[in-house]
């Protein structure tokens, strides 16, 4: 039988092909999404799509339907605005749904940071100043030291910007002394960027989605490429 991953996306998530474009041929993958929330991109929105209300009865549903190995709540902001101690929580209510096991992109970001011996990262997102500063506040409760930091102050939907203007946001947050980059938010297209940044920079680019899918995989107990330096994965 296929090991299977089951991702709870936010309402507007676009870019579902990316975390296919991850996935390994033994392993299946269910999404679901949680109910609609009018509102710009900031604090209020994620706050109430991220709400247990909004997640959990599609973790329930999707537990009871499909019963996947792992069940992941793949968005960054939704997964870290509450804190290092609301990630946590998050993953115990999920598991608590009856989830074999569970997580967050979040949570496997800090992981895959961990993984790579990263002390000092640098940080790129599409968000606002506040959404971008409690990314940075979860990140040194953590532990790591935010080197440098780049947004773009969107109020407006991450999937729209283009190519070039995520290697120049990327480009933006960069330091020296910075181990990895991290691009946040699963809804900025990064899959094929990440080898050109990775090549530019001379160190590991971690996005949203790739470490969402590579936290699952590793839950259901299968592997990626070995190259962990710079967290390569197999792409289809």
């Amino acid at each position: 039988m296929k090991a299977s991953i089951g991702l709870v996306l936010p309402f507007d998530s676009a870019l579902d092909r990316e975390f296919w474009r991850y996935l390994p041929d033994a392993v299946d993958l269910y999404l679901g999404r949680t109910p609609h929330v009018a509102g710009p991109l900031g604090a209020p929105l994620i706050t109430a799509i991220s709400d247990y209300d909004r997640v959990l009865p599609v973790v329930d549903d999707m537990v009871t339907a499909l019963d996947p190995d792992v069940v992941v709540y793949a968005c960054t902001s939704g997964s870290f605005l509450r804190g290092l101690a609301g990630c946590h929580e998050l993953r115990e209510r999920m598991e608590s749904a009856g989830c074999r096991a569970a997580g967050s992109t979040s949570e496997f970001l800090l992981e895959a940071l961990a993984s790579l011996g990263a002390e000092q990262v640098a940080v790129a997102t599409p968000y606002d100043g506040e959404l971008t500063n409690a990314l940075v506040e979860f990140l040194e409760s953590a532990g790591f030291v935010v080197a440098g930091v780049s947004n773009l102050g969107m109020t407006g939907d991450p999937k729209t910007v283009e190519s070039d203007e995520v290697v120049k946001l990327a480009l933006a947050a960069d330091r020296p002394e910075a181990d990895a980059l991290f691009l946040s938010c699963t809804n900025l297209g990064t899959f094929d960027i990440v080898a050109e940044l990775e090549e530019q920079l001379g160190k590991p680019v971690l996005t949203a989605n790739q470490v969402t899918m590579w936290g699952a995989l590793r839950r259901v107990g299968v592997s990626t490429k070995p190259e962990i330096d710079q967290l390569i994965f197999e792409r289809a």
